[in-house]
């Protein structure tokens, strides 16, 4: 009978059924289950509003050891900007090839110190030679043409006094035999016609001695006139002779001033024309600064502004004495002159760093630069809430700016504080919340 029973139980399954629980919504009635649904979904709804009604900034924990802090003040904006400078000579001066030819031999090296007039290098030029040869003859026969003219002018001269003495003589010596004639022809020791014969050659040289004269008078002017002029030219022939010489002499090249050959690169062999770079001096007349400035300042930058350089450890006072307005890479060059003697032990091509003072100093409201520009531009800065715990990004804009300060036009105010390190990272981020 037990065994009966135990069949009929496993066939009917009985033995292997598990009661399983079902979930808390699905307990009780259908208004229940509606009830809990919509509490769930009223739950959800407030989390979401609880969600949305936040603040929603994106923040970051930043150490604040990692951050620099600056002020805002209420100061005065110094119109200042940066400068890199070089030492170079305050003169150099440039030697270039006048006839040109070929290099002969050089006599100097660069870095040595040279006289006035020492050699420093000779140039071989047949060509110059031929022609200076033939404009020496050309000259010469130019030359001896003048002094032709000038001496036919004196022996003029000379004949048309000459002339006028002899006219002189004759009547002089003609008179006298007319008077002794006369006497005679009354004694009748003469013929009347001889008389007459004298009588008529001294006429005719008084007649001759005024036209004579008045020859005389025109050639003496013509001759004041044409002797100056042949004279001067004369003059300049004998200067164009020593110039035609004298590019014989420009084969020689040598030192105009003394100093130091700084820069000098020639081969014995190796032909150079008129005009070409041979080599530079420098003489022993000091240092000045060259240095370069952003063309955004060529209109503002003058000679006379100071700036302040560090030299040797030092600072040095310095005044632009000469702009050069060429534009080459978004930059002009500037000399600057010692305001007193040079520091001592500078050398050439010794860099230093300085600042222009342009001039426009104002009262104004002012924050030190930093690195926080090159992501913000300056359209935007970290500024620190009160209670100094957070930073929050906020909109500015700004005026000047140079290489230490910024000049605020809105968005802060004096007595704040602003991060001024670097941005990076930052670009997304509305709050920064210190961490120790």
């Amino acid at each position: 009978m037990a065994v009966a029973q135990l069949k009929i139980a496993e066939t009917s399954g009985a033995a292997m059924d598990t009661p399983v629980a079902q979930p808390f919504w699905r307990k009780g009635s259908l208004p229940v289950r509606v009830g809990i649904a919509v509490g769930g979904i009223f739950a959800f709804v407030l989390v979401a509003v609880a969600l949305i009604a936040g603040d929603g900034l994106r923040t970051l924990r930043v150490p604040a050891a990692q951050l620099t802090i600056a002020p805002v003040e209420q100061g005065v904006f110094h119109d200042i900007i940066p400068l890199r400078t070089k030492v170079v000579p305050r003169d150099t001066i440039y030697l270039d090839a006048i006839e040109g030819g070929r290099v002969e031999r050089v006599l100097v090296e660069a870095g040595e110190v040279v006289a006035e007039g020492q050699r420093l290098m000779e140039f071989g030029n047949t060509n110059l030679q031929l022609q200076v040869i033939q404009q020496e003859s050309q000259i010469n026969q130019a030359i001896s043409q003048l002094q032709q003219n000038e001496i036919a002018l004196e022996q003029n001269s000379m004949a048309n006094a000459r002339a006028l003495s002899d006219i002189d003589y004759n009547i002089t010596r003609l008179a006298k035999s007319a008077e002794r004639r006369e006497a005679l022809v009354a004694k009748g020791v003469t013929s009347a016609e001889q008389r007459d014969t004298v009588a008529d050659e001294l006429a005719h040289y008084r007649a001759l001695r005024p036209v004579q004269a008045e020859t005389n008078q025109r050639q003496a002017d013509l001759r004041a006139r044409l002797l100056p002029a042949i004279h001067d030219q004369l003059a300049k022939l004998q200067q164009n002779l020593e110039v035609v010489r004298g590019k014989l002499d420009n084969l020689i090249v040598r030192a105009p001033v003394a100093g130091r050959i700084t820069d000098i690169d020639l081969k014995i062999g190796e032909n150079r024309n008129p005009g070409q770079r041979l080599a530079e001096i420098t003489p022993d007349t000091g240092y000045k600064l060259s240095a370069e400035v952003d063309e955004f300042y060529l209109s503002r930058v003058r000679n006379g502004q100071r700036a302040e350089v560090a030299l040797n450890e030092r600072s040095t006072g310095a005044l632009i004495t000469r702009i050069y307005p060429q534009v080459k890479d978004g930059r002009f060059l500037v000399d600057l002159a010692f305001e007193n003697e040079g520091p001592a032990g500078l050398v050439a091509g010794q860099a230093a760093q300085g600042r222009l003072a342009l001039g426009n100093d104002q009262a104004s409201l002012v924050m030190p630069a930093g690195a926080f520009l090159e992501r913000t531009g300056g359209d935007w800065v970290f500024a620190l809430t009160e209670g100094g715990k957070t930073a929050e990004r906020r909109r500015i804009k700004v005026g000047r700016r140079n290489a230490e300060q910024l000049e605020i036009v809105s968005g802060l105010n004096p007595g704040e504080r602003v991060i001024t390190s670097d941005y990076t990272g930052y670009d997304r981020i509305d709050r920064i919340v210190f961490t120790d």
